[in-house]
């Protein structure tokens, strides 16, 4: 017996890569609440240079960018370095370079972050569902045990 296809695989699939803190899970939860088939990547963590087009190719990759000031605000959790950092972009360098888009949230908002992935996604004339894709578990600062639920 097979599994019929789950709402967000009839759609292209977009992932979203990049810094620890730069607003990765708000934006897929958005680009989701929109009809869009995001999936974050969680590959700053790993020495895999191409983790962003194993498993499924996406149709966009999204890289987000947070400077340290940035990143350090966000993310107090993980005591970011200037060393952790530089090695995050490191790690990150295939997929910014592989994206269709890249964004520095440094001084945005998760809404203007948003609202620019969706002026592109619009632009481009990527499908997406008539109304909003069920969201994904979080990851990064929000994943721990006692974070509230959304």
């Amino acid at each position: 017996m097979t599994q019929a296809p789950s709402a967000s695989s009839q759609y292209p699939l977009i992932k979203i890569v990049g810094i620890s803190g730069s607003g990765k899970s708000t934006l897929v939860h958005g680009l989701r609440r929109a009809g869009y088939n995001a999936r974050p990547v969680s590959q700053e963590h790993s020495g895999i240079p191409d983790l962003w087009a194993q498993f499924d190719r996406p149709h966009v990759l999204i890289y987000l960018y947070v400077d340290l000031a940035g990143q350090t605000s966000r993310r107090p959790d993980i005591g970011g370095t200037a060393q952790a950092h530089a090695e995050e972009e490191t790690r990150l360098a295939h997929a910014r370079q592989h994206a269709d888009l890249r964004i520095d949230t440094s001084q945005l908002t998760p809404d203007a972050v948003c609202g620019v992935a969706l002026a592109y996604l619009r632009h481009r004339r990527v499908a997406h569902a008539p109304g909003p894709l069920p969201p994904l578990p979080r990851t990064g600062g929000w994943a721990a045990p006692h974070a509230p639920a959304l």
